[in-house]
């Protein structure tokens, strides 16, 4: 019998061991990587956002959606549009990166659309960033194709609090 190549985990869902980049890209087997998220992390809304704010300040908004992804995933259910509408920017924000200008200003606009009918829950500035998302996406959509922004520099802040 040959063995499945594929990486599985514990419980026999495939699973890519692969190191990948800070915006989540694999790289080839054996080269240096940055730590991945652990999936499946039950945290505070508090938490998550300090998390993510991290994770967005390194430029890695691909590791801070998964954090984002977890809190949809784990919370409430009358807050998953939120925290998914929060990883839906920071994925856009990892496209954009990525240099796909495309994806990642289709991304931003829906981030921002399904988190505009929050007021500001857990102190998130939702005004903020939907301006920010829709600002990036404008900017981008009018960029040549392959035109990568810098991520760490385009971070939105994500709490009012974070702003000063």
């Amino acid at each position: 019998m040959t063995e499945n190549p594929r990486d599985r985990d514990f419980e026999g869902r495939a699973r890519n061991a692969r190191p990948r980049d800070g915006l989540g890209r694999p790289l080839p087997y054996g080269t240096p990587g940055v730590e991945r998220q652990p999936e499946g992390v039950v945290r505070t809304p508090g938490e998550t956002l300090r998390e993510a704010q991290r994770l967005l300040d390194a430029g890695m908004p691909f590791h801070a959606h998964e954090v984002f992804e977890d809190a949809w995933k784990s919370g409430p259910g009358e807050e998953e549009a939120l925290w998914r509408g929060m990883a839906q920017l920071a994925v856009g924000l990892t496209h954009a990166a990525r240099g796909n200008t495309t994806g990642g200003a289709r991304l931003l606009l829906r981030g921002a659309e399904r988190i505009s009918g929050y007021e500001a829950p857990y102190g998130i500035d939702v005004r903020g960033l939907t301006s920010w998302a829709r600002e990036l996406a404008e900017r981008i959509a009018d960029a040549p194709v392959d035109t990568a922004v810098d991520a760490a520099v385009e971070a939105p802040r994500l709490t009012a609090s974070d702003r000063s």
